[in-house]
């Protein structure tokens, strides 16, 4: 069973038991999701390029927590919407390979619709 297999199952398990599967829509998740992408954002906004490469014990614990959060909203999602997160990403890095070919993109950050 896979890492993000036993994320869904727990995380399910979690909302069942407090009855919360009434909240957890797809739209109420995505929302929750952003939410938690936000705060994550939220500890690095004024930080500096090197301040955020060096953390301290505290931040730290913070942006794992907050990765955390975000993985379980992607996860929930996910679930609700019956989408296996491996095959997606999968998927998507193919049409990523496809869009940022190496010969064309290495070493800048140059945008597909760029070149």
């Amino acid at each position: 069973m896979s890492d993000l297999e036993n994320i869904k199952i727990v995380a399910r398990r979690f909302a069942e038991a407090r009855d919360w599967e009434q909240f957890h829509s797809p739209k109420n998740l995505a929302m929750a999701l952003s939410v938690e992408a936000a705060e994550l954002l939220e500890i690095f906004q004024w930080l500096t390029e090197q301040q955020s490469e060096r953390l301290s014990e505290e931040t730290r614990a913070r942006v794992l927590d907050e990765i955390a959060d975000v993985q379980v909203y992607l996860v929930r999602l996910a679930d609700r919407l019956q989408v296996d997160i491996a095959a997606a990403v999968a998927q998507k890095m193919e049409k990523n390979e496809a869009k940022y070919p190496v010969d064309l993109v290495r070493g800048s950050a140059r945008k597909y619709s760029e070149y």
